[in-house]
């Protein structure tokens, strides 16, 4: 019985695929799939942010504010084991690190993400967050958007281009939705995806942006996500202060890249699940009850800060800890939380929470903004005056183009999302000097560094995208005739005469080692003299080789080994030295120009 409503599916899906062949264009229907993925993307986010926000009121409705609640030691662990056992023993597949599972999908496997991925993170990052993970939703539903569109495009069997296209459409609407900011989602996916814009892109792009955008204001109202009034307009004599700022945002968000992949790589070294779970909950639950701001996303406290003027009103954000009601302590709360942020966010994703650094490098901006504003106020010489509220809303359009090293999404992200368009100019000031300083130390973002390291990144360089495209197993050529070191002249010439190649392998005849090469420009004046058939060996003639390739390098790699040898064929080897075959330039030019022409294809 199942199986025949299988097939019975089967065959409608294929007559609505020959139907959609016969009668819609694929351009046409890539542009309602763009739009089909806006809609789910949309819905998606709006499930997320429901179940964030009411497992959190639940949890934390009945807090005081003038006292520390120790139940902060308690819920973040919980969070991070029921995430933890949720990824482990239902899903059975690694969720963490969300974009870089994306930026992978788009290297490695032509925009194919897995289908669980529709709704697992959705889930696990919903149980972090509300039960206090100090992390972001909006990597966990860009995954979830990246996986609709690809999924989407693969029940209608389109190709891997289109995929690739699709699952950027996914990523913008999860942006868009979830900031209510269809410009941003755009600029996300050009600047952290890197997907390539032309102009049969930037049409579905566009569609699912303005689609996921609707649905959220329909849901969410019109209003930016955080509430922001311009008190006092931008000044040209604030311009140095503004430089300043985005300087210390670079510093900012170095600081938090460099501590975040240290943190990671001791995770890493911890074996078992409950190991990392002891470790990251202490770390977490422990961060949290000192400091409640640290509790999920923090948006609180980013809305507070950008909206109060008073001394007050600023102090409010030590409640619920034991600094409350010590005012003059503010600026010494708020730098340790900025300096501590990223033990939190780390410790949650390491102890088994899912979630993404969206939010934290939302909120560090945003702090460290107003950190800045109100220190030289307080301690400067000068009479300045700045505006503790602006410099908060700078701070996190220039620690967000820091970190993700994207200064157009940090500027027209922050525009969208506090309504804050009259500072457009000093926002473009502090991303691009934020940007600029980063860039002078850390040249990947802390997304993509991971896949750099391995030689897996798609950039906007034609060159290394292609190159980075292209696989070592499909250039290897292995029709050389192979020679070992004890073979007379005599054998050698057999060989050669079988062969249509110059270049003749020279592998040890037991383990298959490489140990060297024979060119057959240099026996040419002797292989027809059979009077030296028997007098002469392969070890006697060969030579070593320029260079080894390995058969774990990228082709950047290859192509560098190439350029310094000068050489036009070079054999393959494993990590133990055993022969593979050869790669030559021949071939990874006509492979080169394959990709190239697939890959610039609109």
């Amino acid at each position: 019985m199942k199986r025949k409503k299988k097939e019975e599916r089967v065959s409608l899906l294929h007559r609505c695929l020959k139907w959609r062949e016969e009668n819609i264009s694929e351009k046409k229907f890539i542009l309602v799939l763009s739009f089909l993925v806006g809609i789910c993307t949309a819905l998606a986010t709006l499930v997320l942010k429901f179940l964030i926000h009411e497992i959190e009121n639940f949890l934390t409705q009945n807090f005081q504010a003038t006292s520390a609640n120790y139940l902060y030691l308690v819920y973040p662990v919980v969070g991070i084991f029921l995430s933890g056992w949720f990824v482990r023993n239902i899903v059975r597949d690694d969720i963490s690190h969300g974009v870089t599972k994306i930026l992978y999908a788009i290297s490695r496997r032509q925009g194919r993400i897995k289908r669980h991925n529709i709704w697992s993170s959705t889930i696990a990052s919903a149980i972090t967050i509300g039960f206090g993970g100090s992390v972001g939703a909006e990597a966990p539903i860009v995954l979830t958007g990246s996986a609709i569109g690809s999924n989407l495009g693969s029940l209608f069997k389109m190709d891997h281009r289109t995929l690739m296209l699709l699952l950027g459409c996914g990523a913008t609407g999860a942006i868009a939705a979830i900031f209510k900011a269809p410009i941003a989602g755009l600029m996300f996916t050009l600047e952290v995806l890197m997907i390539d814009l032309t102009m049969s892109s930037l049409l579905p792009l566009m569609i699912t942006g303005v689609t996921a955008a609707t649905v959220s204001y329909i849901f969410m109202g019109m209003d930016a996500m955080f509430k922001f009034h311009l008190d006092h307009g931008f000044e040209l004599d604030r311009i140095p202060y503004v430089i300043l700022l985005g300087i210390f945002c670079g510093l900012l968000s170095l600081y938090f890249t460099r501590a975040m992949s240290f943190i990671e790589n001791i995770f890493g070294k911890l074996n078992g699940p409950y190991r990392k779970l002891a470790f990251g909950g202490a770390i977490l639950s422990i961060l949290i009850f000192l400091f409640p701001p640290l509790y999920g996303e923090g948006y609180d406290t980013i809305g507070l800060l950008l909206n109060e003027t008073t001394t007050a009103g600023w102090d409010t954000v030590m409640n619920n800890s034991f600094f409350y009601g010590h005012d003059n302590l503010l600026l010494v709360y708020l730098l340790l939380i900025v300096l501590l942020k990223v033990f939190a966010s780390s410790a949650t994703n390491g102890g088994g929470g899912c979630g993404g650094i969206f939010a934290p490098a939302l909120y560090l901006g945003c702090i460290g903004g107003f950190i800045f504003s109100h220190f030289i106020n307080d301690y400067s010489f000068l009479n300045v005056g700045l505006q503790e509220k602006n410099f908060a809303l700078l701070g996190m359009a220039g620690v967000m183009a820091g970190i993700m090293h994207a200064p157009l999404l940090g500027v027209f992200l922050i525009a969208e999302l506090t309504g804050g368009y009259d500072l457009f100019l000093p926002l473009m000031i502090v991303s691009v000097c934020s940007y600029l300083t980063i860039m002078a130390f850390e040249p990947h973002s802390i997304y993509s560094m991971r896949l750099a390291k391995k030689g897996e990144l798609i950039t906007h360089h034609k060159d290394r995208a292609v190159l980075t495209l292209m696989k070592m197993e499909n250039v290897v050529e292995t029709d050389f005739e192979v020679v070992h070191p004890e073979m007379e002249l005599g054998e050698l010439v057999k060989s050669i005469s079988a062969s249509h190649r110059n270049v003749f392998p020279v592998t040890d005849s037991k383990s298959g080692v490489l140990l060297g090469i024979v060119l057959l420009d240099d026996i040419r004046n002797i292989m027809f003299r059979q009077e030296l058939y028997h007098r002469f060996t392969v070890r006697r003639l060969m030579t070593s080789a320029p260079a080894k390739v390995y058969d774990t390098e990228n082709m950047e790699q290859v192509m560098h080994t190439f350029d310094d040898t000068k050489a036009w064929n070079l054999p393959v080897v494993d990590s133990g030295g055993h022969y593979k075959g050869f790669v030559s330039k021949s071939k990874i030019f006509n492979s080169y120009r394959q990709v190239l022409v697939h890959f610039s294809e609109d």
